[in-house]
């Protein structure tokens, strides 16, 4: 364990110098705030690899997480608690051949309507690297292998085509597979999800018939058309200057949206124009915040520690309509 924290931390430092390259959008008043309530609702263990990267919700409040460093899929219950699902193996190399993180992770998670976990795992190795699936009281299988020489991290499903969409962080991708697996198609590698040091593609949604992706190294959010034959189309660029940013996810009014900010320990409002303010941050006990998500007027981040090291936690806010 103490050998993949050593080695997350360098990556972490690579993380802060990107983060610091982009401007730092400007903070809303706590009386202006659109999310109030703020709190934690679950801790998880630092020195169990329990860094969580995505998150996916279920009626009643429960969470799907993936501990990218623990290998592993859990269930949060809405009183903190949380149970392991599965552990994914580990590749007979360690895992160090992993593109920039040198450690084997679980990345982005999604769950479809009939509880079916979908979510991704990068180790490096052609035989683990790809899309893996895991059903209600069953056991993970990989549906669909990526290429081991990438980073799959960001997760989305269209639940009307079946189909997933993956981000590639290293590739400067997005990937479309089939719900029932096989071999993925390279459905975008616009030059706009290509990374500029670190990591390109990251956070990942279908929202208003097209695929909306973040890129860490270069602070933006961009869009990108679902034609009407399932290909891509032009891609624009909706939002800049969101330094470190990861996952994200729309609040229900039009484009705007909720943005993790990795590497400042933020959360910021973008709104339909681009313009973002801060509104949420390390004093609301963000810890690296990798991942967000909307049930109702309720928000869910999750931060992983990966640069404090301190506390990875599950926090909970209440938006303000």
């Amino acid at each position: 364990m103490l050998k993949k924290l050593s080695m997350s931390a360098v990556s972490a430092a690579v993380l802060v110098a990107a983060a610091a390259a982009a401007p730092t959008p400007a903070s809303a008043s706590a009386e202006s705030a659109p999310l109030s309530g703020a709190r934690i609702a679950a801790h998880f263990d630092l020195t169990k690899g329990q860094t969580p990267e995505n998150v996916a919700l279920a009626p009643g409040g429960t969470t799907y997480v993936t501990f990218a460093q623990g290998r592993q899929v859990a269930k949060v219950s809405p009183n903190g608690t949380s149970r392991i699902l599965a552990t994914l193996p580990l590749p007979a190399d360690g895992g160090i051949h992993t593109p920039v993180m040198g450690f084997p992770l679980t990345v982005g998670i999604v769950r479809a309507h009939d509880g079916t976990l979908y979510f991704l795992y990068a180790t490096g190795t052609a035989d683990l690297t790809g899309v893996w699936r895991l059903r209600p009281g069953g056991k993970p299988r990989r549906i669909a292998a990526l290429p081991a020489n990438g980073l799959p991290n960001g997760l989305a499903l269209d639940p009307r085509t079946r189909t997933l969409y993956v981000t590639d962080s290293v590739l400067g991708t997005v990937w479309s597979v089939p719900t029932t697996g096989g071999t993925p198609t390279a459905w975008s590698t616009a030059p706009e999800l290509a990374p500029a040091g670190f990591l390109g593609a990251n956070g990942l949604k279908i929202h208003n018939g097209a695929v909306w992706a973040t890129n860490l190294d270069k602070g933006t959010v961009v869009r990108i058309p679902i034609l009407r034959d399932g290909r891509a189309g032009s891609v624009r660029t909706e939002a800049t200057g969101l330094p470190g940013i990861d996952d994200f996810a729309f609040t229900g009014r039009g484009n705007q949206l909720l943005a993790a900010l990795n590497g400042p320990s933020q959360v910021a409002l973008v709104q339909p124009d681009g313009s973002h303010s801060t509104v949420l941050t390390q004093a609301d006990g963000l810890q690296n915040p990798t991942s967000i998500a909307l049930s109702g007027n309720t928000v869910y981040v999750t931060s992983a520690a990966y640069i404090t090291a301190q506390d990875p936690n599950l926090i909970l806010a209440h938006l303000n309509r």
